[in-house]
């Protein structure tokens, strides 16, 4: 999958720090927008991250990615994301405690999260459900799939 995604953005894998925003692509699908939906990512994993955040990019979403939940609902107040991925198993923070916390915010309920997590066992995808995750995607994602829902969910 690696060799796949770097196909298709060629030169756009900078190795930069934890945090990341992608740009607005033009010629996008989406681009009949007045402007690109948000997306907040907190994945841990600095090539995970990146594929995503260029991955989204590419798609024409606005991305601002997080290494860990330390900054999360900072982020979260100030980026105002359409719509959350988010990983399980951060070295800060639990994603689970993080989707218990976004249950206790009203105003951030109308917001979808999508977990992408290494967990594939049936009671992790449950637990993540039952605590507000509108989908579950077990890694490696299907990127066809991960476009999709996200356009059914934010469009």
């Amino acid at each position: 999958m690696f060799i796949s995604l770097l196909t298709i953005f060629p030169g756009r894998f900078n190795g930069s720090g934890e945090t990341e925003r992608s740009q607005f692509n033009p010629n996008s699908d989406f681009s009949a927008e007045a402007s690109p939906k948000r997306i907040l990512l907190v994945e841990d994993n600095q090539t995970n991250r990146q594929l995503l955040n260029d991955y989204l990019g590419y798609l024409g979403y606005q991305v601002f990615s997080l290494a860990g939940g330390a900054d999360f609902f900072q982020t979260m107040a100030e980026f105002q994301p359409h719509l959350v991925l988010l990983d399980l198993k951060l070295p800060d923070i639990d994603g689970y405690t993080l989707l218990q916390q976004i249950q206790e915010r009203p105003d951030w309920l109308h917001i979808p999260v999508f977990v992408v997590s290494a967990y594939a066992f049936q009671a992790d995808e449950e637990r993540a459900l039952t605590l507000g995750a509108r989908r579950f995607f077990v890694k490696p994602v299907n990127l066809v799939s991960l476009r999709q829902a996200i356009a059914e969910e934010i469009h």
